[in-house]
């Protein structure tokens, strides 16, 4: 895998992420990809697995989800992962919207709790998809709902709210106080500094991870700076450093690999250093956060090596 190829060139080790996603190949598949992979780079690589919404309204789903996920733990699994399908997407027969805090999936996170096992959740999406597109604050995002107004849920009022994507996630959280949880994309919650805080303080099991989200935290370094590093430094022990970078089939291998390195080393001098810099996503520029040693560590190594005892052969 050249992804594989430039972690092992970079000294970086990968937490692949299976996801119920209609564009990827099969669950079983990613599945079958995940293990093939983790036999050939066992101290490079490992995975999350995942599970699929399909056959919800039936009296077994529940008990199929539960065995299908312990096989993949014993294929070595590390964590399980649950998507925005949840929330955005899916319904049951009768036309609702199935949130994350439906009592269906009450059995699975018990489980996932007694294996010891983290859930990462992708549940809705930045604030700025309910957001009208002058107001959006990242060019990517605008961009992208400019041209994809299906997926712009300001133009989509009958949906469910961002408020209610993330009430339903809450909820979920307060009926597993003890799971241990991620809250991939700064748990949605980029657009404030001060509701992230919120969120870790009120769930003390649950971590953030950075996965395409760096850009916010410039976006609020350019506003205050302080105020980003101070938080970093507080919450130290609980944010993990992640991409959402993904390999595409029909991309170029040498153009993948400077892709993967570039970003790498750009998120590395924003943690590091107190360089000026700027990006495309927003206007103006921002300073290098110049974050203390130990803590860098914790975001990029020994609070991944906390949470996933039992990945990468440590």
């Amino acid at each position: 895998s050249t992804f594989l190829e430039q972690a092992q060139a970079d000294d970086f080790k990968i937490l692949s992420i299976n996801v119920d996603y209609p564009e990827f190949p099969s669950i079983k598949e990613q599945g079958r990809i995940s293990v093939r992979h983790l036999q050939a780079y066992p101290d490079r690589f490992a995975y999350a697995s995942t599970f699929e919404m399909k056959g919800w309204d039936e009296p077994d789903w529940q008990g199929r989800v539960i065995d299908q996920l312990d096989e993949t733990i014993v294929n070595g699994a590390v964590a399980v992962k649950v998507w925005k399908n949840i929330g955005m997407d899916f319904r049951d027969k009768s036309g609702k919207f199935v949130m994350i805090d439906d009592p269906g999936f009450d059995g699975i996170f018990v489980y996932l709790f007694q294996k010891a096992i983290p859930l990462i959740s992708h549940l809705g999406e930045p604030k700025n998809c309910w957001l009208p597109i002058e107001e959006i604050t990242i060019k990517f995002e605008r961009d992208y709902f400019a041209t994809h107004p299906q997926y712009h849920m300001y133009l989509h009022p009958e949906l469910p709210s961002y408020e209610e994507q993330m009430a339903s996630r809450d909820r979920m959280l307060g009926k597993n106080k003890q799971l241990s949880f991620i809250g991939a994309h700064f748990a949605c919650l980029e657009w404030s500094i001060s509701e992230i805080s919120r969120f870790l303080d009120r769930f003390p099991k649950a971590v953030i991870d950075t996965a395409e989200r760096m850009m916010y935290l410039q976006y609020h370094s350019s506003r205050d700076r302080q105020k980003v590093r101070n938080f970093i430094i507080k919450y130290q022990d609980r944010i993990l450093y992640g991409t959402d970078l993904v390999q595409d089939t029909e991309t170029d291998p040498d153009e993948f690999k400077k892709t993967v390195h570039n970003k790498w080393l750009k998120d590395w001098k924003y943690l590091v250093t107190d360089e000026i810099m700027q990006t495309s996503e927003f206007d103006g520029s921002f300073t290098g956060l110049a974050l203390p040693m130990e803590v860098v560590k914790k975001i990029y190594r020994s609070n991944a090596v906390k949470m996933f005892p039992n990945a990468w052969n440590k």
